[in-house]
């Protein structure tokens, strides 16, 4: 990634008692640059240590034994080529693997969920399921101060039913190292994430970056560099769309490095019954709405289609932004 800057994103912290004060650099965090990091939010460092342990246990096993968990219901696994973030991409695929963990807020639909057998990857479930809920704990922490940094209520998520049992899925990914870096491959092609918030934690191998005018050509990438401890939280086009653009979903990519590289993406969205409407912070006679409201199922499901081909290896095609 020779000639590419770095960036200095700015540092969130989850824990700081002048709410008030965070809440304005989330702000300004997300009008610059819709990404920044998040310290002390709980998630211990041994223990994602030991997440990251799990799912290269995973990663390691055979072929075989992956392709039966392959992904169904938006759940379970995803070889190497399977998905292309970016459409126009001419590359035969992203070269990742990843394993797909749907929400375990509703009783239903966690019985969708699929897991590697006791026998064959001791505690991988437990550990998986107590990351889960770990991130999903932050996200609900931080979504209380990015209603504060917008001029709302800090409850403001909860009261329209946005965190009543929310769509979040917890994403394993491993991008081999073996590829080598090459300007023409990238191992996650660009791409906005489409929902509400993603939070992000990797193994501290580079390739990460983002580009923050994604509708000017040509494209400037920047380094997005590893800190210790902290989550990368970035916001999905949905928040954007709330917010009336004040928000950027910034356009983001992983590029090879030679190293093997692991990440958690976390997907963190409303209900599918959740109105996803302008607020009134963001909106005003000089600026109205640009968006009408809708149901933020709808919402996701207008912004991507899935298709299967025989081998059942999923193939993604994302519709471009309304």
């Amino acid at each position: 990634m020779a000639g590419t800057a770095t960036l200095s994103l700015p540092i969130i912290d989850l824990s700081s008692p002048d709410r008030i004060s965070t809440a304005k650099s989330i702000h300004q965090a997300c009008v610059e640059y819709g990404f920044f990091y998040l310290v002390n939010h709980g998630v211990d460092e041994d223990f994602i240590k030991q997440a990251f342990d799990q799912s290269a246990n995973f990663f390691s096993l055979p072929i075989e034994d992956k392709i039966k968990l392959n992904r169904k219901e938006y759940r379970g696994y995803t070889p190497l080529y399977a998905e292309k973030l970016d459409p126009s991409s001419l590359s035969k695929g992203d070269p990742k693997e990843s394993y797909y963990i749907g929400p375990l807020t509703d009783t239903t639909s966690v019985r969708l969920n699929q897991w590697p057998s006791n026998e064959l990857l001791p505690n991988w479930r437990p550990t998986m399921e107590s990351l889960f809920w770990k991130i999903l704990s932050a996200g609900k922490e931080l979504l209380s101060l990015i209603a504060l940094s917008l001029n709302l209520d800090e409850n403001y998520f909860e009261k329209i039913s946005a965190l009543n049992k929310p769509e979040a899925f917890l994403r394993l990914l491993r991008y081999p190292g073996e590829l080598g870096p090459n300007e023409e491959i990238c191992g996650a092609s660009a791409h906005s994430d489409y929902g509400m918030i993603t939070l992000l934690l990797t193994n501290g191998v580079p390739g990460l970056q983002i580009c923050k005018e994604k509708l000017k050509q040509p494209q400037v990438w920047e380094d997005v560099s590893h800190v210790e401890g902290a989550i990368i939280v970035n916001i999905g086009d949905m928040m954007e769309r709330w917010t009336n653009c004040l928000y950027r979903s910034t356009l983001h990519r992983v590029m090879p490095t030679g190293k093997e590289r692991y990440s958690v993406a976390f997907f963190m969205d409303p209900p599918s019954d959740c109105v996803v409407e302008c607020f009134e912070s963001c909106c005003s006679e000089s600026s109205p709405p640009r968006f009408p409201p809708i149901r933020s199922g709808d919402y996701l499901n207008q912004r991507f289609k899935l298709t299967y081909d025989s081998e059942r290896e999923l193939k993604c095609s994302f519709q471009s932004k309304s």
